[in-house]
Parts: C-alpha cells; structure tokens; sequence
C-alpha cells in the first residue's frame, strides 16, 4: 500500500505517514489472519476427506454415524414414501482405491499377447509384474486376433479393464493408451519392438530390456508367452503374479453374469465335473495325435498342420507320440477313465471345450457312458450366446469360470487353460482337480481293449495311480536349464497358497 506525498514537503510527508501507519499494519494484520484461517480450514477438509475415504477401516472407531456428503443418512429409512422419492438419490460411494505408487517413470511398454485365452492371461500377468520392476508405464495389454482362433476381442471385451487399472495403481501404472504426444512418436515408428527371451529371470529385463527403454522411450514386446521364469524369483514378484491372476484380472460383468447362471442352472440338478475335453480339430492338427480317427480324418488333420507356418512340427508319428502320454485322451479313452474312477453314472459332465472332433460319432461312448453331458449351448438359450458367437476367448471365459466353481475338474490334456486353472483352483482351497498320467492310461487302456486286462484290475490300477492326483498340496518340480519340462508356475503357485489376503486388495 503507498501513499502520495502532500504539498506542503517532508513535514507533510511524516505527518501523512504518521497517520496511515496504523492503518496499514492493521490491514496486514488481518491479510495474515485470513491466510491462516483459510489455510486452516483447507486443511481440516483435507483431513475429513481422507479419513471418510478410509471410512471402512476406521469407521467403526472414528467416522461411525458422522453425516456425509457421499453416502445417505441413516435417518432416510424413517422418511415417508413420497418424501424419500422427492429427494435426491444419494452418490454411490466406491471403495477405497489403494494410494498411487509414486515413482520416476523410465518409459512406456506396450505388449502384443499371443495365444488362447489361458495362455494369454498368464502372459498378462507377466507384464504386468516386468512393468512394476522396471519402474514403466504399461499400456493396456493388446490380444491376439491373428491366431488360429481369430478372435477379434479387445482387453475390454473380455476383463474388466477399469478394475484392471485401478486394483493395480498400487503397484504400476497402467493406461489404456498412449498420451498423445508419445502415441505420434510411435505411430512416426519412433519406438523398438522385439520378443523378449523365454523363461528370463527379472535380471535379464532389468539389464537387458529396461536400457530398450530408456533409449526408446517405448518399447514394444511382440511376443509374451513363457517370458518369465517359474522359479528362481524373489517372492515379491511370485505373489504380485498371483494377486493380477486372482484379483485384478476380472472378467467383464457380463460374462461374469453369464458363468454364474450356468453354474446356478447345474448346481440345480446337483454336483457337477467340468471336463476339458480337449479333442478339437485345432489340437489334432497341431499336436498330430489321430487315434480312432479315419483315413480320411488323418489327412485333413495332416493337411491342417501343414497349413499354419508357426507350427513348427510337421511330420508326427501319432503312435509313438501317444505311448509317451502326449497325446489328448480320446472321448473313448476318457469314458473308461471315469468309470474306472467311480465317477457316478447320474454325475452331470459339463464339457468345457469347442466343437469335439468327429461329433456325435466320437461322443458315443462318453454319452453312453454319462447321459448327462452338457455344455453351455445346452443350458443356454442361443439368444443368451449371441454375443458371444465367433469370439472363442470370450467362451473360453464363460468355461473358466465354471470351471473354477466345479465339484471335479479333469483335463484331457495339460494345455494352458488346464494349468491355469488347475492351479487358480488350488488358491481357492485346492479343489479336487483330477490330474491324469496319460501315459499310464494309454497303457492300460489298451490292455483292457486286447483283454489282457480284466475291468476290477483296470479300475483299481487307474484308482491307484490318481489318488495322490488330485490337485492336493505339493512341490513345483525345478528342472535346471529346462524350464518347458518342469512344473508351471501357473499350475501351483506354492508361494501364494498360504496367502489368502492377496483377493483383499481386491
């Protein structure tokens, strides 16, 4: 504040100062009250905030019975009819997000899944865990749509992306997209894309991938199945792979509607056994195995494998293959499986796979066999499946969930959805998953067919050999230096079973 100096000069000047000095300090005076009590109050409300947003923790000692502004008075249920309706409807209050995970971003990773469903939630959850340790920004997983399957599903058709977000910003930032001054760059091809190297340790992405990025700014991993290692990782990483599989990895409210009323309409008529009946042209082709199938069936199976570069294996003996147990059982095979384990002849059999090879002809026996057999076309109206036609990860979800509320589950074969959930089923209170030694079973199997085997032998060898197979507790098997042949991390996450509070964060 200033002042003009009087006519009169400095006599003038000092009387003038004289009087306005008081005054000015006064009014500073007050400025500094009003700071105070505005920095005060801004304060306090910052302090009511967080303690109502943690509400759930403290509510009962600290915020029980306050009013607030997020959720309605108890008071409301007193309220006439008419008048309640009058109101307003109160806001919704969402759970507590946890905080953020400040760090210094060192750049942007952007991944290509490739594979089935399984194969790519798993792959999914290995991002997300090399994200967090290399201190990057994870761009919204992209999935497979040139595969076999040719599912053109986005993330967001199949997971709840917004709780796949939010459930993890404790951990790691994740984005749907780029920001746009990053997403030019890319889309002016200013970015690396490589396939990272199969079963690494978290060292070889921290010496090797996160100097990629810093260098690039964005980096682009275009291949992502088996890229971690099953063993040898510091426990951190093995639970934060467990907690994205089992809690932030959330199918999309729709299809989780749709499992739970399946599983409502079979729980209706009792237990029931999810069979992975992994018999589809796709894994005959592919894996060359054509037991009880016709010449005919051989060559188109033979003529598909050829058709598909990026499998590998062409020319496949299927005798010899199957002998060494890695082959998928064949519905007949599967059928004397199940009665040789006593499974109940009235036991509904959901069966959790595609279109079986060779239909109803292959189906025979397991039909005779069980004459409750079901799949979802079966128990749905096509109406409730409409969405869902032509969008095979989007029925595989459908199976994996009512694979995981199933009484029994017994996979045909160990491919990835028999893994994963194999071992998400351990985490829920290891329940009974029916491991199958197809290799012991082809054996015995074909003993009994040439009747050098009678049936009560058959039985009770095959009893014999399960019953420690039932997806109990048990040890991952380490194979140094050869990781494709020791147990997956995803089918027994030892580190995690003892840790139920991972779904808490939830």
């Amino acid at each position: 504040m200033g002042w003009k100096v009087a006519p009169g000069g400095k006599a003038a000047a000092a009387g003038e100062k004289l009087r306005f000095a008081p005054s000015s300090a006064a009014a500073r005076s007050r400025m500094k009250l009003w700071v105070v009590r505005a920095t005060t109050t801004v304060l306090l409300w910052t302090c009511v905030v967080q303690l109502t947003a943690v509400g759930d923790n403290w509510g009962p000692r600290v915020l029980k019975g306050w009013p607030s502004c997020l959720t309605a008075p108890e008071e409301e249920a007193a309220l006439p009819g008419a008048a309640l309706a009058a109101r307003p409807h109160p806001v919704v209050e969402k759970a507590a997000l946890p905080p953020k995970r400040l760090y210094r971003n060192n750049g942007y990773l952007m991944v290509s899944c490739n594979g089935g469903l399984n194969q790519m939630r798993a792959a999914i959850c290995d991002m997300v865990v090399i994200a967090r340790y290399l201190n990057v920004t994870l761009v919204v997983p992209e999935l497979d749509k040139t595969s076999f399957w040719n599912d053109p599903s986005e993330f967001q058709d199949i997971f709840d992306v917004e709780h796949f977000i939010t459930s993890l910003r404790g951990e790691v930032r994740i984005l749907r997209e780029l920001p746009p001054r990053v997403k030019r760059r890319v889309e002016l091809g200013m970015f690396h894309s490589m396939p990272p190297i199969s079963w690494s340790d978290i060292s070889y992405y921290q010496n090797q991938i996160l100097p990629l990025i810093r260098k690039y700014k964005v980096l682009h991993l275009n291949r992502t199945d088996a890229r971690l290692a099953n063993n040898g990782l510091p426990i951190e990483i093995q639970k934060l792979r467990c907690r994205v599989n089992y809690a932030s990895l959330r199918f999309t409210p729709q299809i989780e509607e749709l499992g739970k009323r399946v599983i409502r309409i079979l729980r209706q008529n009792g237990p029931f056994l999810v069979l992975h009946l992994r018999y589809e042209m796709d894994m005959l082709a592919f894996s060359g195995c054509t037991q009880g199938c016709s010449h005919e069936e051989a060559e188109e199976l033979t003529r598909m494998r050829y058709a598909y570069p990026w499998w590998k294996e062409k020319v496949i003996d299927s005798d010899l293959k199957r002998k060494d147990g890695l082959c998928p059982l064949t519905p007949e095979e599967t059928a004397l499986v199940l009665r040789a384990l006593d499974i109940d002849r009235s036991m509904q059999i959901y069966i959790a796979a595609g279109e079986i090879y060779g239909g109803k002809r292959r189906m025979a026996a397991l039909t005779s066999a069980y004459p409750n057999v079901v799949r979802k076309e079966t128990l749905l109206e096509p109406s409730d499946l409409m969405f869902f036609q032509n969008h095979s990860s989007q029925m595989a979800a459908l199976d994996y969930l009512v694979s995981l509320e199933s009484d029994i589950f017994v996979p045909t074969y160990d491919g990835n959805m028999a893994k994963v959930v194999e071992g998400h089923r351990r985490f829920m209170g290891f329940k009974k998953t029916v491991l199958l030694d197809r290799r012991l079973i082809v054996e015995l199997v074909d003993r009994y067919t040439n009747g050098s085997l009678q049936w009560d032998e058959f039985s009770s060898l095959i009893k014999a050999a399960h019953a420690k197979r039932m997806g109990s507790a048990s040890k991952r098997t380490v194979i140094p230096d050869r990781p494709k042949e020791e147990d997956y991390f995803y089918a027994n996450p030892q580190e995690c079973l003892q840790d139920r509070d991972l779904l808490q964060t939830s």
